[in-house]
């Protein structure tokens, strides 16, 4: 498959032909509709955060193309969106519904013994936060995947995995915003006004 590969801090993002394994376990092959750029790919790609070569792009959307034997949500040709918060389902904190914290985020990976996910020439690539949409397809842990109605645009629906996590969820887990409280959010970008979407979710007061 073709994929935008990360092969050095500062370079430019090349396209190139990318081998990618066939889902084992609880992994899901999605065909990849839509993937959104973030700043975050950016500053990955300019910065030594992650290794290369490497695939980014983790604003994905896409249509279940095959899933592994142990897939327990997700169905072939469901229309789904990434996130990039990679949480186990099984610790503590993604018990007391505090996924964002996972204690083993590693779990949503493969082993170290096992074949990549993606390769080139019989190398291993890295995949940014478990998904790699940058890719004509990408293969996922079911527990980074969220089911969307199928009515909902795909380019659209790619951002729900970002920013509107990144918004809503700064109110919601990290300023544990409460009923009847006022909130600032200065800017109205797509983080700014999913900030507010959460705010309302919380329950903060109208001003």
């Amino acid at each position: 498959m073709k994929a935008l590969v990360l092969n050095g801090i500062g370079h430019e993002f090349d396209f190139e032909n990318v081998d990618i394994a066939a889902p084992i376990g609880r992994e899901v092959l999605v065909d990849v509709q839509a993937s959104g750029l973030c700043h975050t790919d950016l500053l990955f790609a300019t910065h030594d955060f992650v290794p290369t070569p490497s695939v980014l792009g983790h604003e994905v959307a896409g249509v279940v193309a095959a899933i592994g034997p142990d897939v327990a949500q997700i169905r072939v040709g469901d229309h789904v969106v990434g996130s990039l918060a990679q949480s186990c389902g099984a610790c503590a904190r993604c018990l007391s519904g505090r996924s964002f914290q996972c204690k083993h985020p590693e779990s949503t990976m493969r082993r170290p013994t096992d074949a990549p996910r993606l390769s080139r020439n019989g190398a291993g690539l890295y995949q940014g936060f478990g998904l790699g949409g940058f890719a004509e397809q990408a293969l996922i842990h079911e527990n980074q995947l969220a089911a969307v109605p199928k009515e909902l645009p795909f380019a659209q629906a790619a951002l729900l995995g970002c920013g509107v996590v990144t918004g809503a969820g700064s109110v919601l887990n990290t300023a544990n915003v409460s009923a009847g409280e006022t909130v600032v959010i200065f800017g109205a970008s797509g983080v700014g006004l999913n900030a507010v979407s959460g705010a309302r979710l919380a329950g903060a007061r109208s001003c």
